[in-house]
């Protein structure tokens, strides 16, 4: 590198600097998102640049007829080559009748892009000359087509049964980006409740503040809620296995307003396994006194193929002490059925308790069901003394 070349690109550094400076300075931006919002400097894109998954690439094409004569059945045709496939953009395939000097003939295409990796746009010109000669030309243009963002998904599962997603969603591209939705569709077994806001007033405020967006490098969590619709909660033995949960909508805009969407795969998760038998707690308060008896619900279903005769136990534990007939009987419960039972329990101990000792006993098969740290509730003195 000689000194002149080295000095051209020490200046150009400067003169970025410093426009940098200028656009933080410009009181008509907004402070961190400089180069999202464009205040009274508007910059336009040096190079063709990348297009990113998810935007739509749009382009404008020209044939001139630099020439003196006319040119007759002139036909333009645009095709995009991917990795995988070759597609036609032109709005119309058929030949204009003649291009006379000095005219053309433009078109706008525009495509969603939909893979990642190098993408040629190949606009190719057959044309008649005066002399009735069959002339042919193209030209290439290559760009590269990038993934803007990194989706991670988590499964949590409740006691209930709620599933909750979390979504981690990062900007993986150089600039930041203006997050216009992020949502859920759920499959048809669930709703979905979103968890990304907090009451405020008549409308829900984002947590993520007012201004919603995302710069480089940056990593949002969005959380929601998932319930299975009462026809299928009802029915123990279809949620099993690998089930469905649904899919991840996701819009932004870039730097110009250039929208882009994304939709994740159908999300799916491995519902876990409960045995011949789940027993699960419907009410249940938070918390209570110390040695006073207080009121949960349990619901005991069938998850087995089979009749079950049930028995229900209550053993006490060190601190946990039911109340009421241990050993009665239930009754037969069929396959995918369920039934709620209302239980009276008390504890001896303050702090965070374990709900346990629970048995169930299958009568046909002579098989005993333990259920033990079923859920837990707090346990506090109401009166503050020693005693306590």
């Amino acid at each position: 590198m000689d000194v002149n070349q080295a000095k051209q690109e020490h200046l150009l550094a400067l003169k970025g600097d410093l426009f940098a400076q200028l656009m933080r300075e410009d009181p008509s931006t907004i402070k961190g998102a400089e180069t999202l919002m464009l205040g009274e400097m508007l910059t336009l894109p040096q190079n063709f640049g990348n297009i990113f998954l998810g935007e739509t690439f749009s382009s404008y094409i020209s044939v001139h007829n630099d020439s003196n004569q006319v040119v007759k059945d002139i036909l333009v045709k645009a095709d995009l080559q991917t990795s995988s496939q070759r597609l036609n953009l032109s709005a119309s395939n058929s030949a204009v009748a003649e291009l006379k000097p000095e005219c053309c003939i433009d078109d706008v295409i525009h495509h969603e892009v939909k893979e990642i990796g190098t993408h040629i746009l190949v606009c190719a010109v057959s044309y008649t000359s005066q002399f009735g000669e069959k002339l042919y030309f193209r030209k290439f243009f290559k760009f590269q087509v990038l993934k803007p963002l990194d989706v991670k998904t988590k499964f949590y599962n409740a006691e209930t049964d709620e599933v909750f997603l979390e979504a981690q969603i990062q900007n993986i591209t150089t600039s930041p980006m203006f997050m216009e939705k992020v949502s859920l569709e759920p499959s048809m077994m669930y709703n979905v409740t979103e968890l990304n806001s907090v009451a405020s007033g008549d409308e829900g405020e984002s947590t993520f503040g007012k201004m919603s967006y995302l710069q480089p490098m940056d990593t949002r969590q969005y959380l929601y809620c998932l319930k299975p619709k009462p026809e299928y909660a009802e029915k123990a033995g279809v949620i099993k296995g690998v089930t469905v949960i649904g899919k991840l909508d996701i819009v932004w805009k870039t730097n110009l307003g250039e929208r882009g969407r994304l939709q994740t795969s159908q999300l799916q998760r491995m519902a876990p396994g409960y045995g011949d038998i789940r027993l699960s707690l419907e009410v249940i308060p938070d918390t209570v006194n110390l040695e006073e008896p207080f009121d949960i619900v349990c619901k005991i279903t069938n998850c087995s193929e089979r009749t079950m005769d049930l028995v229900m136990e209550m053993c006490n534990m060190r601190s946990i002490h039911w109340c009421g007939i241990s050993g009665r009987q239930l009754g037969k419960l069929t396959p995918s059925a369920s039934l709620s039972l209302p239980l009276t329990v008390f504890s001896s101990e303050q702090g965070l308790q374990s709900i346990s000792g629970l048995r169930l006993t299958d009568t046909f098969l002579k098989r005993t069901y333990e259920y033990d740290d079923i859920a837990q509730v707090c346990v506090v003195c109401p009166f503050m003394s020693n005693e306590c």
